[in-house]
């Protein structure tokens, strides 16, 4: 992997060096409302020089204090989700197996699937923690059963029972409630008042994957992203959420995931994301 030009403010530790490896997909093949999440990655490097590399919460440097590589964007066949999927879970795979962490920015939530199954490849105990707007539990979406209305669903399908715990949902079917009902994920609807017990069950040492829908968030907070739902978290909130994660369990892979830029001219949503993803950074341990 190559340095790139263009990188996320402070992400330019050499490969070797890095602990953290930035990757993006820029897919949206299988938005179901509004397109445009595949230009969220590069919105997220353009917009990062508006801010420090310093956090004054985490009193920590992105610069100073992390090793983190961004390698860019993958070049992703539009249209082909499997071929997609494939790609994008060989870079994370080639970044596990150099005893990297991939950090991966989207694009739509379909392509947490293909990090998803490099990382449980590796961590067959692996666990998920899941915050979205959506459940994302379908079996299929209009036939298709890799769609971003899928990707928990198909998580699922490789993990089982049990493993999945969701956060701030509020928008499903009621097929997707039934599935939830029957103990297949664990889903607190709404909100997260159940996070810190699920941390403490989880315990230091099991490896957790990640993943962030950021329409997780309150569109009056955050605009830019294809399916808005009223109701959301406050930026406050997930950020305190994602502290507790990362400070005390296994991160063994992250993504964040649907920024749609084009949708908010103000830019207040890239900004949001971008400050969000060095929070991130500079909490991970």
């Amino acid at each position: 992997m190559k340095a790139q030009t263009n990188q996320f403010i402070g992400c330019d530790r050499p490969y070797e060096d890095a602990n953290i490896v930035l990757f993006g997909a820029p897919y949206d093949s299988t938005t179901s409302f509004r397109p445009g999440t595949r230009f969220g990655p590069n919105a997220m490097r353009m917009e990062s020089f508006g801010i420090e590399t310093y956090s004054m919460l985490c009193n920590r440097d992105i610069v100073d204090d992390t090793a983190v590589f961004d390698s860019g964007d993958l070049e992703l066949p539009f249209g082909n989700q499997e071929q997609t999927l494939a790609m994008i879970e060989e870079r994370a795979a080639e970044i596990l197996a150099d005893g990297k962490r991939p950090f991966l920015l989207g694009g739509e939530h379909l392509v947490t699937l293909g990090s998803v199954r490099a990382v449980a490849k590796k961590h067959p105990d692996l666990h998920i923690i899941h915050f979205d707007a959506h459940a994302d539990l379908r079996e299929d979406y209009l036939g298709n059963p890799l769609s971003h209305a899928c990707v928990l669903r198909r998580c699922h399908d490789l993990l089982g029972d049990g493993r999945i715990f969701q956060f701030g949902i509020r928008s499903g079917t009621r097929e997707e409630r039934q599935f939830m009902l029957d103990g297949h994920v664990k889903t607190e609807l709404f909100s997260d008042q159940t996070l810190r017990g699920v941390v403490e069950k989880i315990g230091s040492k099991t490896p957790v994957y990640l993943t962030i829908d950021m329409d997780v968030l309150d569109p009056s907070e955050f605009p830019g992203t294809g399916t808005q739902e009223a109701g959301g978290f406050h930026y406050n909130q997930l950020v305190n959420d994602m502290r507790l994660i990362c400070q005390n369990l296994n991160i063994v892979g992250i993504d964040n995931v649907e920024l749609n830029p084009g949708l908010d001219p103000s830019g207040r949503s890239t900004a949001l994301a971008c400050k969000f993803l060095r929070e991130e950074l500079l909490s991970l341990r």
